[in-house]
Protein backbone atom coordinates (compact mmCIF):
# COMPACT_ATOMS: atom_id res chain seq x y z
CA UNK A 1 0.00 0.00 0.00
CA UNK A 2 1.48 3.73 -0.80
CA UNK A 3 2.22 6.54 1.58
CA UNK A 4 -0.91 7.77 0.18
CA UNK A 5 -3.04 4.99 0.49
CA UNK A 6 -2.00 5.38 4.43
CA UNK A 7 -3.02 8.16 4.63
CA UNK A 8 -6.60 7.98 3.40
CA UNK A 9 -7.56 4.84 5.31
CA UNK A 10 -11.61 5.11 4.64
CA UNK A 11 -12.61 3.82 0.85
CA UNK A 12 -15.65 3.51 -0.12
CA UNK A 13 -16.17 0.09 -2.69
CA UNK A 14 -18.67 -0.38 -5.60
CA UNK A 15 -20.55 -3.79 -4.98
CA UNK A 16 -21.04 -5.51 -8.24
CA UNK A 17 -22.81 -8.43 -9.21
CA UNK A 18 -19.91 -11.39 -9.75
CA UNK A 19 -18.53 -10.37 -6.46
CA UNK A 20 -15.58 -8.23 -7.99
CA UNK A 21 -15.24 -5.43 -5.33
CA UNK A 22 -13.69 -2.10 -7.05
CA UNK A 23 -11.99 0.59 -5.01
CA UNK A 24 -14.24 4.28 -6.16
CA UNK A 25 -12.37 6.58 -4.35
CA UNK A 26 -10.12 7.50 -0.43
CA UNK A 27 -10.92 9.56 2.35
CA UNK A 28 -8.87 10.56 5.16
CA UNK A 29 -12.06 10.75 7.03
CA UNK A 30 -15.39 8.66 7.80
CA UNK A 31 -17.48 11.86 7.42
CA UNK A 32 -16.30 12.80 4.12
CA UNK A 33 -16.77 8.97 2.83
CA UNK A 34 -20.05 8.34 4.12
CA UNK A 35 -20.70 12.06 2.50
CA UNK A 36 -19.70 11.06 -0.80
CA UNK A 37 -21.04 7.52 -0.85
CA UNK A 38 -24.17 9.08 -0.02
CA UNK A 39 -24.00 11.22 -3.14
CA UNK A 40 -23.01 7.79 -5.30
CA UNK A 41 -26.32 6.19 -4.09
CA UNK A 42 -28.63 9.02 -5.61
CA UNK A 43 -27.46 7.28 -9.11
CA UNK A 44 -27.85 3.83 -8.10
CA UNK A 45 -25.90 0.91 -6.91
CA UNK A 46 -24.69 -0.18 -4.08
CA UNK A 47 -21.70 1.39 -2.26
CA UNK A 48 -20.05 0.28 1.18
CA UNK A 49 -17.57 2.44 3.28
CA UNK A 50 -15.06 0.35 4.73
CA UNK A 51 -11.89 0.98 6.85
CA UNK A 52 -8.78 -0.23 5.04
CA UNK A 53 -5.87 -1.10 7.13
CA UNK A 54 -3.01 -1.38 5.56
CA UNK A 55 -1.36 -4.72 5.27
CA UNK A 56 1.85 -5.28 7.36
CA UNK A 57 4.77 -5.97 4.93
CA UNK A 58 7.07 -9.11 5.82
CA UNK A 59 11.18 -7.60 5.94
CA UNK A 60 13.12 -9.87 4.09
CA UNK A 61 16.92 -10.30 5.25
Amino acid sequence: MTYRNEIRPWAIYRCVPDCENECVYRFRTRSDADAYASILRQGGGVFLVMFDQPQPQSVQG
